[in-house]
């Protein structure tokens, strides 16, 4: 069946992507079960740390052309109907969620939230309003960081290790869709690793808590009361939740969190080839079960790759600790290591396996 992914954001634009999924049958973890009496003891000690964003862009018309042929009855109507169509620019607003880490006002979300921002705009569970400053943002991830400036200690939550979590686990989601407030929603863990094709750093937790528009950059909470998961995107054909909704586990979050709170930057590896997937034919030939490794179909000149005698042709079999097993296993595994780091790598080339040593360069991130 195919459905449309989007990240449950209220501002307009929304990544949009067609997906195939499989029904799965589950059951609950003893270890993760309901609390007795419900959660309201755990949402009331959550919820102060909820906050809602209000996102202000740069104000831009409309970008649809009328028929030139429309009567100006209609045309006029038209105009007064859809914001920006009559030539006068008008924001980009939109909403989303977060939840404050630190007394000193830090607040994790979604990088598509803030996307474009020009004024953020923070509301606490009790009414009080901040300015957000935007100390930086990771759209691989999803992820990115603000920070309010107050004199007070506000309330915070804390992250609790996606190690150990398996499916069928509890889960709850607080948030602010559609702009209704906060609200609270429970489900269960349907899977984990779950990869839709959004990035490199695919290894979402899949959950059937109700997330919809403005969930976006909410927390995911375990039965105590910690965050396993930044809610993040959806797969829905109507814009509303049908029970799968994708959140970024906590163990990214956090070292994705961490480094954009020293710099506002991501410092990522980079290796300086192009890749494609092994064929089953080139498998059976190798004599291996089912394709694995990446294939060098190019190295970039005067790259990490070329200084390490990396050739096209090569399969990369192994990074590191890491097995490749499919392309995204490189990409993270590289992506991952700080720049100037060096790795050991295994490649398959004539028929006999090498092992070559590469010193990382620096990924640049790519233009807005």
């Amino acid at each position: 069946m195919k459905s449309v992914l989007m990240k449950p954001t209220a501002a307009a634009a929304l990544m949009a992507a067609l997906l195939s999924t499989s029904a799965l049958t589950l059951a609950p973890s003893a270890a993760q079960a309901v609390p007795p009496g419900g959660y309201a003891d755990l949402v009331e000690d959550v919820s102060p740390a909820v906050v809602f964003i209000e996102v202000e862009g740069k104000a831009r018309t409309a970008q649809m052309d009328l028929p030139q042929n429309m009567p100006e009855e209609l045309r006029r109507r038209f105009e007064d109907m859809v914001p920006g169509q009559n030539g006068t620019p008008q924001p980009r607003n939109g909403l989303g969620s977060g939840f404050i880490i630190s007394p000193d006002g830090q607040i994790v979300t979604n990088a598509h939230v803030v996307a474009g921002a020009e004024r953020v705009t923070v509301k606490m569970a009790d009414g009080r309003k901040f300015e957000a400053n935007v100390v930086g943002s990771d759209p691989m991830t999803d992820i990115a960081l603000l920070k309010v400036d107050t004199d007070e200690n506000l309330p915070t939550v804390s992250f609790g290790s996606t190690d150990g979590l398996r499916v069928g686990d509890e889960v709850v989601a607080v948030g602010n869709p559609f702009g209704l407030g906060g609200t609270v929603t429970s489900g269960i863990i349907s899977a984990l690793k779950r990869n839709i094709n959004a990035g490199p750093f695919d290894d979402f937790i899949q959950t059937d808590a109700a997330i919809n528009r403005g969930n976006s950059g909410g927390p995911l909470f375990n039965n105590d009361g910690q965050v396993i998961g930044v809610n993040t995107a959806i797969i829905s054909p109507g814009g509303g939740s049908v029970g799968i909704g994708f959140a970024v586990p906590a163990d990214l979050a956090q070292s994705v969190i961490a480094d954009l709170a020293d710099d506002g930057q991501i410092a990522r590896g980079w290796l300086g080839v192009q890749i494609r997937p092994m064929t089953e034919e080139v498998a059976n030939v190798l004599g291996y079960d089912t394709p694995k490794g990446a294939v060098i179909e190019a190295v970039t000149a005067d790259s990490p790759a070329d200084d390490a005698g990396l050739r096209k042709g090569d399969i990369i079999l192994q990074f590191n600790d890491t097995q490749i097993d499919e392309l995204r296993d490189l990409t993270r595994a590289v992506a991952t290591l700080s720049p100037d780091t060096e790795a050991k790598v295994v490649v398959l080339r004539k028929g006999k396996e090498r092992t070559l040593e590469v010193t990382v360069g620096t990924l640049k991130p790519k233009a807005a």
